[in-house]
């Protein structure tokens, strides 16, 4: 009898495996949806799937009276922005300060415990504090995501950095190499698959910090659209938007997966 560990689906096989879970968590929705409709018509918790079409042909297909505007685009497109700057920053930051703490020991030793440091502080509690300093604009969203997400990258590409053989280091400089070369050469092509890896990792908590600051000071934005209408227990508008924040993370991840197979194959595992 083969082992568990052994058995392998074929293609199909692992795509309906994948399916699996949202087919049952989907049932189990529609089954409470309906048991609670039948008992209560006009429940809030569990809206039927009819209640999530209109709130999608109104929030996504339709100028709000108010501002002229179509909702979910604007929500989306405000969250998106704030996002893609953050994670750019941070990657920014994370590859440069990864290289020199990881290739330097004298920059190891010096910003090296400050970083981890940084990296162990709750990002939410100092968002008090990057909005008394920063204001309630953009900046201050900007740079909770940075804060939060940043220092795990440096962290992660600089271990990576340090993973690398101490034989092929010391080859290149037998070879010549200054610490310049060796740094730009040899080190860093070896760290950008680990800092695209770094950014899917944080991905999840980058939305979240997200989140947070929209829900609390913003005028616009998927966070803050879920936090406006929580207080009428708008599950028909919560949840779709919920729903599209997940397929908006699982595409950026996929992305990204697909641009490190792509940029740089010799780095997949087979």
């Amino acid at each position: 009898m083969p082992r568990l560990v052994n058995l392998h689906p074929s293609r199909g096989g692992a795509l309906a495996l994948g399916a699996l879970p949202f087919l049952i968590l989907i049932a189990a929705y529609l089954f409470g949806s309906a048991a609670r409709l039948a008992e209560n018509p006009d429940d809030k918790l569990l809206p039927a799937p009819s209640a999530f079409m209109e709130t999608l042909q109104s929030y996504a297909f339709e100028e709000d009276k108010r501002s002229g505007e179509v909702l979910w685009w604007l929500d989306t497109g405000a969250s998106m922005k704030r996002l893609l700057i953050a994670l750019g920053i941070s990657a920014f930051i994370g590859i440069v300060g990864g290289l020199a703490i990881g290739a330097l020991p004298m920059v190891r030793s010096l910003f090296g415990p400050f970083v981890a440091a940084l990296a162990m502080v709750p990002p939410l509690a100092i968002l008090p504090i990057l909005f008394i300093v920063l204001g309630l604009g953009e900046v201050a969203k900007i740079a909770l995501i940075v804060f939060g997400v940043a220092p795990c990258i440096v962290r992660d590409v600089s271990l990576r950095a340090g993973e690398l053989p101490k034989e092929q280091l010391i080859k290149a400089q037998t070879l010549g190499a200054s610490s310049w070369l060796l740094s730009t050469r040899v080190i860093l092509p070896q760290l950008w698959p680990r800092l695209i890896d770094a950014l899917r990792l944080t991905l999840g908590s980058a939305w979240l910090f997200l989140i947070a600051a929209e829900a609390i000071a913003s005028t616009e934005g998927l966070g803050y659209r879920i936090f406006l209408v929580r207080r009428y227990m708008a599950m028909d508008v919560i949840l779709p938007y919920v729903i599209w924040i997940t397929v908006l993370a699982y595409t950026m991840d996929w992305l990204l997966r697909k641009a490190r197979a792509r940029w740089f194959p010799w780095a997949e595992t087979r």
